[in-house]
């Protein structure tokens, strides 16, 4: 069995000093990584073949690190982290193809830097001991016991600073729960309705960043207008970066509540495979489907699953789930995305569609030939 690995994040709120030491190791950190990706593409390049993680940071050590003084400022272990990073997007971009890698503008107002090791958490004084900068006040309202891993400094685009601490709990991760039809439930996830249960229950789309959008283009038209390189501009893009932070705070606290209930009242939750990326190719639905983030709370369901021992089912992306009636098992061809209810010609039966769907979800994820376990 693996044991359980958990990110806490928490704020700090480092000094001016230790500002300073932040940003330093952000710029080292990213300079390693664009070297190191440049060293990759070129070496590829010439000689067909990949250079390695090893190599890369034998001549970090020997050749970069003596010719650039200013990286002895940031600490050893952060730099070798961002080759493992490097190292970490190609492995991914090979196995997954899902993009190469590119390089880090120091102009992102989002930097980060890795720490593996070193560090130390103190939750009576409320700090964090960081190599080079040191003893930081930081707001630790969770507890957590455990070996400490990989931590992340980040500071976001509103200027704020974080700290993410991985840590291994050294308990197993627990096994499956066994499930029925009575302890599923199946879920659709759409625009109008966020989610749709199988029993009957709607859960409506808060839409946050439509209800948002008439502040956001007046602060965007402020930000056009000021000249590039300006303090007003930095300062009107700091109000809309703002708005995007808090919209996102919003929509990533209500699935975290959704995610969270629906994973302790059941056994096991049936989902439809979603192709989003195809979906928001739909100019018409592009902004309402990112709005939902349908992706981001599949996600939290998963790995929620996952810590309390419950299942996700998944059926196919093509399976009839709208267009099929629950009960008698019509197929309703002619059925279009702008009809909202249904009755079934043969049995007579009036549907919801979204209701109507769920249902078919909880029960083809519950046939074998259909099932797909995660």
């Amino acid at each position: 069995m693996y044991s359980m690995l958990k990110a806490y994040k928490y704020r700090i709120y480092p000094n001016k000093k230790q500002k300073e030491m932040i940003q330093v190791h952000f710029g080292a950190c990213r300079f390693v990584y664009n070297w190191a990706l440049e060293q990759k593409i070129k070496t590829y390049e010439q000689t067909k073949k990949s250079i390695s993680r090893f190599d890369l940071q034998h001549i970090l050590v020997h050749e970069v690190k003596p010719s650039n003084e200013w990286l002895k400022e940031a600490n050893s272990q952060a730099l070798l982290a961002s080759l493992v990073n490097v190292e970490s997007a190609f492995t991914k971009f090979f196995r997954e193809k899902s993009g190469f890698p590119k390089f880090k503008s120091k102009k992102n107002p989002v930097q980060s830097y890795q720490m593996p090791q070193h560090y130390a958490v103190d939750f009576e004084k409320q700090i964090i001991k960081l190599p080079k900068i040191g003893e930081v006040k930081t707001i630790l309202h969770r507890r957590f016991e455990g070996k400490l891993k990989t931590a992340t400094i980040s500071r976001s685009s509103t200027g704020k600073y974080y700290i993410s601490i991985l840590v291994d709990n050294e308990k197993d991760i627990p096994e499956k729960q066994n499930f029925s039809e009575s302890t599923t439930i199946g879920i659709d996830a759409g625009i109008k309705d966020f989610a749709v249960l199988s029993n009957g229950e709607k859960v409506e789309n808060p839409k946050y960043l439509k209800n948002s959008l008439k502040r956001m283009k007046v602060l965007q038209k402020r930000v056009s207008r000021k000249v590039k390189g300006s303090k007003n501009r930095n300062k009107a893009r700091q109000h809309l970066s703002k708005i995007h932070e808090t919209i996102s705070n919003q929509r990533n606290n209500f699935q975290h509540q959704l995610s969270f209930r629906l994973i302790s009242e059941n056994q096991a939750i049936a989902l439809e495979t979603l192709n989003v990326k195809g979906m928001v190719k739909n100019h018409c639905l592009a902004q309402s489907i990112s709005d939902a983030s349908l992706s981001g709370f599949v996600t939290k369901l998963e790995y929620k699953a996952e810590w309390l021992g419950k299942t996700i089912l998944r059926i196919g992306r093509f399976e009839p789930s709208s267009k099929l009636c629950n009960v008698c098992g019509h197929h309703n061809s002619n059925l279009t995305l702008d009809v909202r209810e249904w009755t079934c010609p043969d049995c007579k039966t009036k549907h919801d569609r979204d209701v109507n769907a769920a249902i078919n979800i909880k029960k083809f994820s519950l046939q074998d030939q259909n099932l797909i376990v995660i």
